[in-house]
Order: C-alpha cells, then sequence, then structure tokens
C-alpha cells in the first residue's frame, strides 16, 4: 500500500459477532450499533457522533436481511446528526461474509484510500468473496432457486447439503459434485454453532470423538479443494445466520483474499471518478455516502 492516514476511516457493523480477529496484521476494531431495543437513540447518536468526530467518516456495513426497525434506526442516527459523512452501505451476503468483509475495510482503512473510495469498493471486494454454507435443511432457504428433490431430501435424517451463494449460488451433496473455487489466493474463515454443557452443539449433533462433525466437509473436503491458505474457525455463529440460511443447523463459510496489499491493488486498477453531489472520489457507479449515481458520460 503506498501509505498510511493518520486518522482511519471508522467502520461499524451492527452485531459484535460480525468483529472478526484479523490473523495477520494490525486491523482497527469495528464499531458495533445495537438494536433499537438494546440501545437507546440518544446512545447510538452520541456513538455516531463521537466516531465522526474522531476519524472525519463512519462506514456502516450491515446485511440486506437486517430488520427494518433496526434499518429505520440506522437512517435516523443520520438524519439526527445531519451528516454526509456516515455511509449506510447494506451488503447481500451471508452474515460471516459480511463480517469478512467488514475485516477486509478495517484492514484498508489504515490505508490512504479516501473515505469515497474505501466505501464504495464494498460492492467491488464483495465480488471477490465465496460465501457458503453446509446446511441440514434447504427447505426454507430462499436466497437462491432449490428444487423439489432437495426440498423432499430435507425431511430426510442426516441429509447435508453444501451451498455457494456467492459470487454464483449453486447447490450440491457433500461427497457427489463439488464446488469450484477461486482462481486466486483466499483464506477460509469458519462458523459453526458452539457446543452446550453436556457436549451437544445447539444444533442437535455432538462431538464425541471419531464422530463426524456438522461441517467436516467445509474444513476437510471443501477447503483442500480450494487450495485455501488456511482455515480460521470463529465462534459463535453469527447471531444472523439461522434467519439467513433458514435453519440453526449451518456451518458457515467465507474464503476472501486474504492480504490488504493486493485488496489495495485491486481497488487501484478502477477507474476513479468524482461525486457529482459530495465531491468525494469514487469508484464503480453510485456514492457510498450520498448515494447519488456516476453521471451517464462518466459510467
Amino acid at each position: 500500500m503506498n501509505g498510511e492516514s493518520d486518522v482511519p476511516i471508522a467502520i461499524a457493523v451492527t452485531s459484535g459477532d460480525l468483529v472478526l480477529p484479523a490473523p495477520d496484521g494490525p486491523a482497527p476494531t469495528a464499531a458495533v450499533f445495537r438494536p433499537p431495543g438494546e440501545q437507546p437513540l440518544e446512545t447510538a447518536v452520541t456513538q455516531a457522533g463521537l466516531l465522526l468526530d474522531q476519524c472525519g467518516h463512519l462506514v456502516v456495513l450491515y446485511p440486506d436481511a437486517l430488520p427494518a426497525p433496526y434499518v429505520h434506526r440506522l437512517h435516523a442516527v443520520r438524519a439526527l446528526l445531519e451528516s454526509e459523512r456516515i455511509a449506510l452501505l447494506p451488503v447481500g451476503l451471508p452474515p460471516l461474509a459480511v463480517g469478512v468483509l467488514a475485516r477486509q475495510l478495517r484492514q484498508l482503512s489504515l490505508s490512504d484510500l479516501g473515505p469515497g473510495i474505501l466505501a464504495s469498493a464494498a460492492r467491488l471486494l464483495a465480488h471477490y468473496i465465496y460465501a457458503g454454507a453446509e446446511l441440514a435443511s434447504v427447505a426454507r432457504l430462499d436466497r437462491m432457486p432449490v428444487g423439489l428433490g432437495s426440498h423432499v431430501a430435507s425431511l430426510l435424517p442426516g441429509v447435508r447439503f453444501g451451498v455457494l451463494v456467492n459470487p454464483v449460488p449453486q447447490l450440491v451433496r457433500p461427497g457427489g459434485a463439488e464446488i469450484p473455487g477461486p482462481a486466486y489466493p483466499t483464506r477460509m474463515t469458519v462458523a459453526r454453532a458452539g457446543p452446550r454443557r453436556d457436549g451437544s452443539r445447539r444444533d442437535g449433533s455432538r462431538r464425541d470423538g471419531g464422530v463426524r462433525r456438522d461441517g467436516d466437509w467445509v474444513t476437510d473436503t471443501l477447503a483442500p479443494a480450494w487450495r485455501v491458505q488456511g482455515v480460521q474457525e470463529v465462534s459463535p455463529l453469527p447471531e444472523g445466520s439461522a434467519r439467513w440460511w433458514g435453519t440453526p443447523r449451518a456451518v458457515e463459510f467465507a474464503a476472501a483474499i486474504p492480504d490488504p496489499s493486493v485488496l489495495y491493488q485491486l481497488i487501484a486498477s478502477v477507474r476513479r471518478e468524482e461525486c457529482r453531489w459530495c465531491g468525494l472520489e469514487l469508484i464503480g457507479d453510485r456514492c457510498g455516502f450520498c448515494s447519488a449515481p456516476v453521471a451517464a458520460a462518466a459510467a
């Protein structure tokens, strides 16, 4: 990367389990905006104001499946502060992948990328994240087309499904056809339901010695096939994952480019434009802060 800014741009998420540890190198932590029922509006406004005072700009990432009252709260905070320095970015990725994307932006916030570039880069970087899960049922999965045969198979005990939703939706049965992986180096992040005190997991399976765990297909088959540079297991499974996948028996994974210098070069290779409304430099077709589209001639 070309340099470091004195004050990193603040990155925020909507759940503490989306603040993932960075396995290599420095990464500022992310702020967490709590749901309306857990955090008074005045507290959220004060928190956002302090972040703006400290960092100048604030980029908030949240899953596009976030409940409507929660989204309204975020917009209310920005409206009350009357600030165009807050970017609210809904992301059409599963919760764990949103956390991985937020981690990438946290790492890049230490570079010399301006706030408009960083916010608009979220859409670009999302295309390079391979996100999916191993599921016990796809009966309530509405994020991709699911055939009748898979719906019927979801009723059978012991059946598992391998699902990729980004960048190209695919559905397989572990042990059968495999999912083609990325053609560039990645590191895989995995999250599964945590064990209870009796040794069982929240999805009902057990971790007894010699017994296959849910998610072993992800770590023992998919990760080696994709030649990932490492597997990082995080706990617990993000709070919104069960709702996103339509089942609590989900072992979620996200394979992404781990090197911030590679991410920086990827962003730097894209043509830059100037937002005609707020004047920030950006990439892509829309400003992440004011949502103004890039002029048709420039696009």
